[in-house]
């Protein structure tokens, strides 16, 4: 990887001039409050007072909506508002899903009930309530896969898609068409209303994701469930897992142990590690499946790969286990491309990870095996495509793959920070496929401003401006549009070790990403963006999410919502 830093555009004049970075210290703090199940809010900073759990005063007399149709993220592709059309949810709403719908429908009553205080059951059948009701239903309104028609006015509400995952990101909508309060865990005063007319939506990309390494810093199960809300929410829906590296192995192989019990024991600085078993990461898998998000297992080969070795000696190159490694430094460990245990070994590891994956990737790494030649480098890649195709899965790997033979389907995820890549163009010209992942636009563990307390600056600063204005179908010169599957945002943890520290680095740069992923690019428009961004904060305040409250989007004063009384 580069190490020269590149500089973000200028975004303008200041909004907030005068708010500052929070310190390390601060975000210990937040860690720490956090672990004791307090709320925390945006990080400390001078200007306008933010108080836990507070959200926009949304709550103003009347029932009029308070959120325009349009204000969510990421934006969607049609919007029609009808004024004087708004439906306010009440005590005796129902909701009502067909029996294909009825898992929607449950979601939808769980993100609504804590708020409201409202009882919202949830009945199933082929017709529900005549009126007053939200409705969900699996029809096709010619909107793709993913795709959600949402039909508003003051006689109830109407969701539609032609897939359980459309009505998920339909769900996911209507949520956020209703005041920032919603998410409050506990019951608070409305009115609940929902603003009338019709959105018909859908994603410009199929993959829209974020990479999350829990092999530099472990982060336990409930933790990578956080992970999988956020993403849900913005509508992103692949969770790639970067499950192994130089400094830990985190999922288990039966046919391996050692693997978890040795590999998985370390973590940068020296810290305690640890592993999921294969419980465990089905645990995973089937909360995200439940949120229509799909996992990737990565396996990183052959390089960095140091934990493996460790666990087993006769792995090495030289036949002897080294000590764990605690560093940072990259490129130098590897799998021998010429032992035919190397090849038992991956075949062994890849097999028991696609049993426990339903998702269609397996996600090989590739990146900085510097010790490999690069003929013997191509030869190994070329062998566990192949196997990963014997799994019945398919490949992913980051670009460095490219110059392998091509696999049927093989799937490049490109990190670079150059247009010029002749190397990527010509696997795709032989039919590969890119997800976009630009280390200068997607990487969330790189700092906000160069002074920021966490992350690496080798790709340069990345605010929120520099993660949003750019097109995944333009990046990279000689690729046709039609090669790009979609985008991810990669989170490296070498410098991440706390829930805090991780949403700091998520938020608010994810939704930038997801509207990358999923909005026309015709809509795309950074004023626009900043000010549906800006309301989110409240609700990240609400749900007790910490974020980076950073200076180029307009942050709203927040005020503590009155606690619900009968009736409202």
């Amino acid at each position: 990887m580069s190490t020269t830093p590149s500089s973000a555009p200028a975004t303008g004049p200041d909004p907030l001039a005068g708010t500052r970075e929070p310190t390390a210290a601060d975000l210990a703090g937040d860690a720490a409050a956090l672990a004791a199940g307090q709320l925390p809010t945006a990080e400390r900073a001078p200007g306008p007072a933010v108080v836990p759990g507070a959200v926009v005063a949304t709550s103003a007399p009347g029932h009029s909506a308070t959120v325009a149709l349009g204000d969510v993220l990421p934006a969607p592709a049609h919007v029609r508002p009808v004024p004087g059309a708004d439906f306010r949810l009440a005590e005796q709403t129902v909701i009502h899903g067909e029996p294909a719908a009825r898992a929607a429908a449950d979601q939808l009553a769980a993100l609504l009930r804590p708020a409201t205080g409202f009882p919202l059951p949830v009945t199933v059948g082929p017709t529900g309530p005549a009126t007053g009701a939200i409705t969900l239903a699996l029809v096709d309104p010619d909107l793709g896969p993913e795709g959600y028609r949402l039909d508003i006015d003051r006689t109830g509400v109407r969701l539609t898609a032609a897939t359980p995952a459309g009505l998920g990101h339909g769900v996911q909508t209507l949520r956020q068409l209703l005041p920032a309060a919603v998410e409050s865990p506990t019951p608070v005063a409305g009115p609940w209303v929902l603003p009338g007319g019709t959105i018909a939506d859908r994603p410009r990309f199929g993959y829209r994701g974020a990479m999350l390494d829990v092999a530099r810093h472990f982060f336990a199960v409930d933790e990578v469930l956080r992970v999988v809300d956020h993403l849900a929410r913005y509508k992103l829906n692949h969770l790639h897992l970067h499950l192994t590296d130089d400094q830990g192995w985190r999922i288990a192989v039966e046919s391996w142990p050692r693997l978890t019990e040795v590999g998985g024991a370390t973590a940068v600085g020296g810290g305690p590690g640890g592993w999921y078993s294969r419980d465990d990461y089905r645990r995973i898998v089937g909360y995200a499946a439940e949120r229509h998000v799909t996992v990737v297992p990565e396996i990183d080969l052959p390089g960095h790969t140091h934990a493996a070795l460790t666990a087993y000696g006769r792995l090495a190159p030289d036949g002897v286990a080294p000590p764990p490694y605690t560093g940072t430094e990259v490129g130098f460990s590897y799998l021998d491309p010429d032992r035919e245990l190397t090849y038992s070994f991956v075949a062994d590891v890849l097999g028991e990870v696609a049993a426990l994956t339903p998702g269609p990737y397996l996600h090989i790494g590739g990146d900085e095996a510097f010790k490999v030649p690069a003929d013997a480098y191509a030869r190994f890649v070329d062998r566990v495509q192949r196997i990963v195709a014997s799994t019945g899965k398919t490949v992913l790997g980051w670009h460095q793959i490219a110059p392998a033979p091509h696999a049927p389907g093989r799937v490049l995820q490109f990190w670079g920070r150059t247009a010029d890549d002749p190397v990527v163009a010509d696997a795709v010209r032989r039919g590969a496929r890119l997800v976009m992942s630009p280390a200068d636009r997607t990487y969330l563990d790189m700092r906000y401003t160069p002074d920021s307390p966490v992350g690496h600056d080798w790709a340069g600063a990345i605010d929120v401006r520099r993660a949003y204005d750019w097109d995944p179908t333009g990046y990279l010169d000689d690729v046709p549009a039609g090669a790009v599957l979609g985008v991810a945002a990669p989170l490296w943890t070498e410098y991440v070790t706390s829930r805090a520290e991780l949403e700091h680095m998520l938020l608010p740069r994810l939704p930038a990403i997801a509207e990358l992923g999923w909005s026309p690019r015709a809509s795309h428009d950074w004023t626009g963006f900043r000010r549906r961004l800006a309301a989110q904060g409240p609700r990240w305040e609400t749900a007790g999410t910490g974020y980076h409250r950073c200076p180029e989007v307009p942050w709203p004063v927040a005020v503590v919502p009155a606690p619900r009384s009968a009736g409202s």
